[in-house]
C-alpha cells in the first residue's frame, strides 16, 4: 500500500510538471503570435564601441531604412518585416562593420551597430584621401568627424582594387598606424609619415627637424624602440639640431647625417612650439668621414713634388738650347699646380650610433659628433 502511494505521488508530480511546461509553451506561442500580429511602433539605434569616435549617427541609420517606403518598417505588421533584409541594408553603409536587428517587447525595432574603426588616414599622389581600418579596407572620409590617427602621404594609387605591391604597402600602413595609435608618446611625436617612391617610410617628428628614415614596414616596434634609445642616449647629450637625417632602417645601429644646409624633405610637418626631450645619455661613434674632413683641410704639397720632374731634362745630353731647357723648367710647377684649384669632393659627414648593453659612464666627457 505504501509503495502504491509513492508511485501515485510521483505520477502526480510528473503530471504537474507536464502541465506547467505545456502552459508555458502555450503562453509563449500566444505572446509570439501577438507580437507578430502587432505593428512596428518605432526604431531604436544603439552603437557599440568608443563613444567619442562615431562617424555616423542614429539618424543616419534610421534614414537608411525610412528613405525607402518599401523598406520602412514603421507602421507595418511585424510578421511582414524581413529582418535579414534590413540588416543587409544597414551593413552596406561603409562606416558600419556589423548590424544586429531585433524586436523588443514594446514592438520597437532595435538596431545594434558596430562601427568600423580607422587606424590610419591615407593621402594619394592625386590628393584623394581615405581611411584604412584594421582589415586594410577603405573607409570614406566623413565631413562630420575627423579621426585622430596617423597620416600617411604619397600613396601611389587611387585604384579600389590594389595590386600585390600596393596591397602589401597598405598592410604595412595599417600595422604602423595601429602601433603608433596605441603608443601615446609616438602618437604625439609622429603626426605624418611620407611614402617614398620605393614604398618605404620617412617622417619628420614634432620634436626636431630631422628626417627620420624608417625604411620598410618591417620590425616596427624594434625600430621605434631603437629610435627612442637614441633619443635618450644620444640627442639628449649632443643636441637635437645637429643632424639633418637619422636612419634607423639598419640592424642594431642608427646612422646620422650632419646638417649641410640642405633643406629638409617636403612636405614638412609643423613643429611643436614647445620642445621637450627624454633624459639620459648616449654613446655615439664617429665614422671615418670625420677623419677625411680633417685630412682635406691640410694644404696640398703639390708644388714640392712638381719640382723634382723638372730636374730630369738637365741630366740628358744637351740636345736642345739652354733657353728651351729653362722654359721647360719654369713651366713644370704651373702644370702640377692645377690640381690645387680643384678641391676633392666633400663627403657628407656622418655619425653612427650602436646601442650598447652597458650604461654610459657619465663621468667621462661626452664628445659631440
Amino acid at each position: 500500500m505504501a509503495k502504491t502511494t509513492t508511485i501515485l505521488k510521483r505520477l502526480g508530480a510528473l503530471l504537474l510538471w507536464v502541465l506547467a511546461v505545456t502552459g508555458f509553451i502555450i503562453l509563449l506561442a500566444a505572446a509570439n503570435n501577438d507580437k507578430e500580429s502587432g505593428i512596428c511602433k518605432g526604431i531604436q539605434v544603439k552603437f557599440e564601441g568608443k563613444d567619442d569616435n562615431f562617424f555616423i549617427e542614429s539618424k543616419d541609420i534610421r534614414s537608411l531604412l525610412t528613405k525607402d517606403k518599401a523598406l520602412n518598417p514603421v507602421g507595418k505588421p511585424i510578421r511582414d518585416i524581413n529582418i535579414r533584409t534590413l540588416e543587409a541594408v544597414v551593413d552596406q553603409d561603409p562606416w558600419v562593420k556589423n548590424a544586429e536587428i531585433y524586436f523588443n517587447s514594446k514592438q520597437e525595432l532595435h538596431i545594434k551597430v558596430t562601427q568600423r574603426e580607422p587606424v590610419a588616414r591615407v593621402f594619394t599622389f592625386s590628393g584623394n584621401s581615405f581611411y584604412l581600418d584594421e582589415a586594410a579596407e577603405r573607409i570614406p572620409v566623413s565631413s562630420r568627424y575627423a579621426a585622430r590617427v596617423p597620416v600617411f602621404t604619397g600613396f601611389p594609387t587611387d585604384a579600389d582594387k590594389l595590386q600585390r605591391t600596393d596591397s602589401l604597402l597598405a598592410a604595412q600602413i595599417v600595422d604602423m598606424g595601429r602601433f603608433i595609435g596605441k603608443d601615446p608618446f609616438w602618437m604625439a611625436q609622429v603626426e605624418q609619415l611620407m611614402v617614398t617612391p620605393d614604398r618605404k617610410f620617412e617622417f619628420i617628428p614634432k620634436l626636431g627637424d630631422q628626417v627620420i628614415v624608417f625604411g620598410d614596414g618591417a620590425d616596427i616596434e624594434k625600430k621605434f624602440t631603437k629610435l627612442l634609445a637614441f633619443y635618450k642616449e644620444g640627442l639628449n647629450k649632443v643636441g637635437w639640431n645637429n643632424y639633418s637625417r637619422i636612419n634607423i632602417a639598419f640592424e642594431n645601429e642608427v646612422v646620422c647625417t650632419r646638417k649641410d644646409g640642405v633643406a629638409p624633405l617636403q612636405p614638412v610637418i609643423p613643429k611643436d612650439s614647445v620642445k621637450q626631450f627624454v633624459p639620459d645619455e648616449a654613446p655615439i661613434a664617429e665614422s671615418e668621414d670625420s677623419a677625411e674632413k680633417t685630412t682635406a683641410a691640410k694644404p696640398p704639397e703639390h708644388p714640392t713634388v712638381a719640382a723634382k720632374p723638372a730636374e730630369k731634362p738637365a741630366a740628358k745630353p744637351a740636345a736642345k738650347p739652354a733657353a728651351a731647357h729653362h722654359k721647360a723648367t719654369a713651366k713644370a710647377p704651373e702644370k702640377k699646380a692645377k690640381p690645387q684649384k680643384a678641391a676633392p669632393p666633400k663627403q657628407q659627414p656622418k655619425a653612427v650610433y650602436k646601442p650598447g648593453n652597458k650604461s654610459v659612464n657619465t663621468s667621462k666627457k661626452q664628445t659631440t659628433p
